[in-house]
């Protein structure tokens, strides 16, 4: 079982190392090298959280049409398939956008537009087949060893990807999203050799909610649509900078497209620490404490990052960087468990459901809204680095008001079951909610 929950891991690396030169290092060469529009970055960006929704259609469709026997391996190879497509098109696409923008605009929908489609398509399918083949007692273990084998994979792709860069040139970047995009298909195609057994039997029919049935749970209860707004405005705040972070370091200190590229191994770094400690943590301190931690943690590192702009030193931005990495692991561990109690025994699909909408709108807000405030801002004060300093401070204030919800609401108060899962297990859940 161990050498199967490993190759769930190469397929959960595949995907996410597709993710990060699309999401850091690109993000910074378009909006700092090619000038390009941070609005229009941004709504490329999150096509991903646009597609979204389709993942319940999708795990569905998969339930009841197999290929060759096989429910969810061809999908999950498609859906690599479709990343690495994307992430070896996208430098062509950011020199097309500076080039020529509506032909870049078109070329960037479909360039964009395949890495969200392959995202949706194998996360959904990658994590039904681990709890398939898991098992409700294994499933657990796992989570954690794909989540654990994800986020290393993040820290070592964007090392990789600084030293690739390094010195940066369209060539390289260019060659440096190919060696990614064939190393991610080479280790996704290992993970699926084998791992899933052919069934022909007729699938069992797979309970689905829609987006007005989750919204309807919310809504009937007041803590829970506290909750709600609290995940959307702290989720938006802390993942709204990933666009932005790596721009900003080149706009305000000069940085290299390779010392930018490092950042996210560092956030990586600093999020897998966090994350260890707060699974320690997990039963020896109350968990909204925790999440007021992470919360608190990554305002200071967005403050921080603020002032680092304003007396133009990079000590303080690094230091902005680890507290926001800290404060993002904290945060996810605490929120997950918080996501746990604020779901009923008896509706446990509709509200991870309901939870895993408003990662998503979130996400699509954070990405959005943040690229349009930068180049508002940014063209009325003809000073690109203020544009960043505003979103970042907003962001700051928008951590603030989580922390002003998350005092006003009364776990015990939702309720309905006082038997808990366990850290594991809640874990596995939540991950099959994003």
């Amino acid at each position: 079982m161990l050498f199967k929950r490993i190759q769930l891991g190469l397929i959960h690396v595949a995907v996410a190392m597709t993710l990060v030169p699309i999401n850091s290092t690109l993000n910074r060469v378009m909006i700092k090298e090619l000038a390009i529009s941070a609005t229009l970055v941004a709504i490329l960006a999150s096509l991903p959280y646009l597609f979204s929704p389709i993942q319940v259609a999708i795990g569905s469709y998969s339930d009841r049409h197999p290929v060759f026997g096989l429910r969810r391996s061809p999908y999950i190879l498609a859906g690599i398939l479709l990343c690495v497509l994307g992430v070896v098109l996208s430098p062509q696409t950011a020199f097309l956008l500076a080039e020529n923008l509506w032909a870049g605009v078109v070329m960037g929908v479909v360039t964009f537009g395949a890495w969200g489609m392959g995202y949706n398509l194998a996360s959904v399918s990658y994590l039904s087949l681990a709890s398939e083949i898991s098992g409700e007692k294994g499933r657990g273990k796992t989570i954690a060893i794909m989540w654990f084998m994800m986020i290393t994979s993040i820290i070592i792709t964007a090392i990789g990807l600084s030293q690739m860069v390094d010195p940066y040139t369209p060539a390289a970047l260019v060659r440096s999203f190919w060696v990614i995009g064939v190393v991610a298909l080479i280790i996704g195609g290992l993970g699926l050799v084998r791992l899933e057994s052919r069934d022909h039997r007729l699938p069992a029919s797979r309970e689905t909610y829609t987006w007005g049935a989750m919204f309807g749970a919310i809504l009937q209860n007041r803590h829970a649509t506290l909750f709600f707004w609290y995940l959307i405005i702290l989720l938006a705040a802390i993942l709204g900078q990933d666009i932005l972070l790596e721009p900003f370091g080149g706009e305000a200190f000069g940085m290299t497209v390779q010392q930018t590229t490092r950042i996210t191994s560092l956030w990586g770094v600093c999020v897998l620490l966090s994350l260890l400690v707060a699974g320690v943590l997990e039963g020896r301190v109350n968990k909204r404490k925790v999440a007021r931690w992470g919360a608190w943690g990554a305002l200071a590192g967005f403050l921080l990052v603020v002032i680092s702009g304003i007396v133009t030193s990079t000590g303080v931005f690094y230091l902005g960087v680890v507290l926001l990495g800290l404060g993002t692991g904290l945060s996810t561990v605490s929120n997950l468990s918080l996501m746990l109690d604020m779901t009923t025994a008896q509706n446990v699909g509709l509200f991870m459901g309901a939870w895993g909408m408003a990662n998503a709108i979130s996400r699509l807000l954070g990405t959005v809204l943040g690229g349009a405030l930068r180049d508002v801002v940014a063209t009325l004060s003809q000073n690109a680095v203020l544009g960043y300093l505003v979103v970042f401070a907003i962001e700051a204030l928008m951590l603030a008001i989580s922390l002003a919800l998350l005092g006003r609401i009364n776990v015990s108060a939702f309720q309905d079951s006082a038997i808990q899962p366990s850290l594991v297990e809640r874990a596995a859940i939540a991950s099959e909610a994003g």
